[in-house]
């Protein structure tokens, strides 16, 4: 079982991804950690990749592909596997299915977890974060027990960067820019289904083990 995890940033589908691996015992695979798995093992590819990272430019989608494809050939991807956070834009997706294609393989599901665009700057807006620990809260789901004040260390509890509001409108403008025609491409493939994403975490995994079965 083959699958792609599409949704804006904040959206929950690293979550969902993550638990549709367990379930299935298949790989939850990132872009991010195939990078950091090849540059500490040092591999070809993984130098390639650090040249560019090295000079603050963005890998090349060949050079991307060509990591990625790499990965599914590890034993645990037999069975299949869930690509979350790529492909992002078109061109990467049209060349990872002329690689898949030439190992005989391709895409099973493409899922998206939607949800507006307002809804997510209200949950990101909620996240917060420790200064000290890292440890992470929301204050609508996951509140700490005094306000402003972590549970594990006491330390002070900040909203990130990433996750104010105008962070948050420049992200979505970036992904519905080029992530969002993927909805088209895989939609085009007869491969996209969709599961609302404003619906509770365990309600929205089963809406996700609905299609794709027990």
């Amino acid at each position: 079982m083959k699958i792609i995890m599409l949704g804006a940033p904040g959206a929950g589908k690293g979550t969902q991804a993550k638990r549709i691996a367990a379930k299935y015992g298949i790989p939850h695979i990132s872009t991010g950690d195939i990078f950091r798995a090849n540059i500490k093992n040092g591999t070809e590819l993984g130098k390639k990749a650090k040249t560019y990272m090295d000079e603050g430019k963005l890998v090349p989608d060949e050079l991307v592909v060509d990591l990625v494809i790499d990965r599914f050939k590890e034993d645990d991807c037999a069975n299949g596997y869930v690509l979350d956070g790529f492909p992002r834009t078109i061109p990467q997706a049209e060349a990872l299915d002329k690689a898949l294609e030439a190992i005989g393989e391709n895409i099973d599901y493409a899922i998206d977890v939607a949800v507006p665009d307002e809804n997510i700057i209200v949950r990101m807006g909620g996240r917060r974060a420790c200064v000290d620990c890292g440890a992470t809260y929301h204050m609508d789901h996951r509140a700490p027990k005094v306000d402003g004040v972590c549970d594990h260390c006491g330390g002070k509890l900040i909203i990130r960067d990433d996750d104010q509001p105008e962070t948050v409108e420049k992200r979505l403008a970036v992904y519905h820019e080029q992530t969002q025609p993927l909805i088209d491409y895989y939609t085009d493939k007869n491969i996209l289904k969709t599961v609302d994403g404003t619906l509770k975490m365990e309600d929205v995994f089963t809406e996700i083990v609905d299609i794709l079965g027990e």
